[in-house]
């Protein structure tokens, strides 16, 4: 009976060791032992809203296209002054500047000048994401608004997750154990993933939510979604 169980809990290592050699680490089979793999995760409403978006200001001089941006930039922090958020809430990028040639001209002439830079700004109260997005909208020198939820301590969730799916590993390993008539020993070894899913509001989304502020409350246009980190744990036990 002693050899048939050492021959199961080695074949079993070796099977799923074998279908999930291409993603984790590989792992030596050892005779009485069982191998699982199991997922967690962990759900929780969004505490932070990202707000991104691009100022891209273009002029026939480098100076005046930096001045342009420099106005931007100074026009956004009045936004954010204006709804209550201190300027500093947002990450402002290094303006980089680009001249622009027609290509068309076998002389390459050099036409504009185009500096560009972007905009980062993270928000805990939702209910000013719609004016604030519905402002910068409004300016005719930024692009690509994206709006997206997250947690603020993402590293917690994880660990919230991958207890999850330990948890989840032992109780598989467990009921194994004791359909073999034996108990579960130590872990040997594990290898964890996590992933997290981001909710993000598109740039042609994010405008539409911005203009519908004025006949809607910030909050009944995107509701976000919850926050979902899942995690999976590949772990390797001894049976007594």
């Amino acid at each position: 009976m002693t050899s048939r169980l050492r021959l199961l809990g080695a074949t079993m290592l070796v099977l799923a060791a074998a279908a999930g050699a291409q993603e984790h680490p590989a792992v030596t089979a050892q005779s009485n032992t069982i191998f699982v793999g199991a997922d967690g995760k962990y759900e929780s409403a969004p505490d932070t809203a990202l707000v991104q978006f691009n100022i891209s200001a273009q002029e026939e001089t480098a100076k005046a296209a930096y001045d342009r941006a420099s106005r931007a930039a100074e026009q956004i922090r009045q936004i954010l002054r204006s709804n209550g958020i201190e300027s500093k809430a947002a990450e402002i990028g290094f303006f980089s500047l680009e001249p622009l040639y027609d290509y068309r001209n076998p002389k390459r002439k050099l036409i504009a000048y185009r500096v560009n830079s972007s905009v980062s700004l993270k928000l805990k109260d939702f209910s000013k994401v719609a004016p604030i997005v519905s402002q910068v909208s409004d300016m005719d020198v930024t692009a690509d608004q994206t709006v997206s939820y997250t947690l603020d301590n993402m590293d917690s969730a994880k660990l919230k997750a991958t207890e999850d799916a330990y948890r989840h590993a032992r109780e598989e390993a467990a009921a194994v154990a004791e359909a073999a008539g034996r108990s579960l020993g130590a872990l040997s070894y594990a290898s964890v993933d996590t992933y997290e899913q981001v909710r993000m509001v598109v740039p042609r989304m994010a405008r539409a939510m911005g203009a519908a502020v004025a006949a809607a409350g910030p909050t009944e246009q995107f509701t976000p979604q919850q926050i979902t980190v899942t995690a999976h744990v590949n772990a390797l036990f001894t049976m007594k």
